[in-house]
């Protein structure tokens, strides 16, 4: 049976795939093309990512195997109790490993820039791109992320105007890509003295964070604003005066903002990664129909392009990528979004059949 499971991922072609990519960084002047060495080296990673549970589940299942043999030869109850568990726990593993068999983007396995824009509509878009920011951070803490604050704008009476964050951890960059878009509220307004329905929109965005990408950011192509910024919540929250660095890249008119580093050249290094990255991203979105629609001419993510709407009068959370709805909102903004995102995963694999 274990067997069977090899030859069903192709356990013995990706170990040998793992050699030839061993050899290939092995070999002189391999880092002398960067977008061909970052390639290799999200492939490899990748590729590991894979094997590793794989060999667990292999391994698992030699272990339920042995003591099935085991049961019958001593024919209890116990026994077969004691291998019903195990089978849990092959299943669990199996689910585990054709979750990850669809993250095969060369970026997936990197860490990626995360960030939320509140959309037009003042207090509700702002206290709305703060109910997110509070869903994704019990996201990331339940699944192991590790999470850093490099830019945030708070909105002037509620919730945030703008944030990013640094998202490192397993398979960053694969999962949260399946959150980018516009994200769509509706409820009764705790800001409206009548009690009326109010619609609110939020975009996020992900990025993969890439090591030594080859591109050339030219000094005249770029307007560099360097100033300070009172960091909290507003008012006595204010608990520092920070450095931030606003970035601006002409040709694209692409801006990002970093205010969280310790120091002034520290902010510039990290605008200058996520400009970047933006900049990597929207040569991407020209190769790929999808993005293409995703993006705007500014490398924001365009506001037409609503992936998902909450409506909490009617308890109602729906994608409207693969259809996939509960009705538990509560548990959705508490940070369960994992059903969407694998339901995503999915529906992208389909499309590439």
């Amino acid at each position: 049976m274990s067997s069977r499971y090899g030859t069903l991922f192709d356990l013995p072609g990706k170990i040998r795939r793992l050699s030839e990519l061993d050899e290939t960084m092995a070999k002189p002047g391999f880092w002398d093309v960067p977008e061909r060495a970052r390639e290799v080296v999200g492939e490899l990673k990748a590729l590991k990512g894979l094997v590793e549970p794989v060999q667990t589940l292999l391994a698992k299942v030699e272990d339920a195997e042995a003591l099935l043999e085991l049961a019958r030869e001593a024919d209890d109850a116990g026994s077969f109790e004691e291998l019903d568990k195990e089978l849990v726990g092959i299943q669990q593993q199996l689910e585990r490993v054709e979750l990850m068999a669809l993250l095969s983007g060369k970026n997936d396995a990197l860490d990626c820039f995360f960030s939320i824009q509140a959309g037009a509509g003042g207090t509700e878009a702002c206290d709305w791109a703060e109910m997110l920011l509070r869903m994704y951070l019990r996201y990331f803490e339940n699944n192991g992320y590790k999470v850093e604050e490099l830019a945030r704008t708070d909105g002037e009476e509620a919730g945030i105007r703008s944030i990013t964050l640094k998202v490192a951890g397993y398979y960053a960059m694969g999962y949260l890509s399946c959150e980018r878009g516009v994200h769509r509220l509706v409820r009764i307004s705790p800001f409206d003295a009548n009690k009326r329905r109010h619609t609110s929109f939020a975009a996020v965005d992900v990025l993969p964070i890439l090591e030594d990408l080859d591109v050339d950011l030219k000094e005249e192509e770029l307007d560099v604003v360097y100033f300070r910024r009172a960091s909290g919540a507003g008012g006595q929250n204010v608990n520092k005066v920070a450095t931030a660095v606003r970035v601006r890249h002409i040709p694209t008119n692409i801006v990002v903002e970093c205010v969280n580093e310790r120091s002034q050249q520290q902010n510039k290094r990290m605008a200058f990664s996520i400009l970047q990255s933006k900049i990597e991203t929207l040569k991407q979105a020209e190769r790929d129909q999808e993005m293409q629609s995703l993006y705007g001419d500014k490398g924001e993510v365009a506001w037409g392009n609503q992936i998902r709407s909450y409506v909490l009068d009617d308890r109602r959370v729906k994608d409207h990528r693969n259809g996939v709805e509960t009705g538990n909102v509560e548990r959705v903004l508490d940070g369960d979004v994992q059903m969407f995102i694998e339901a995503e995963l999915r529906r992208r694999a389909s499309r590439k059949k």
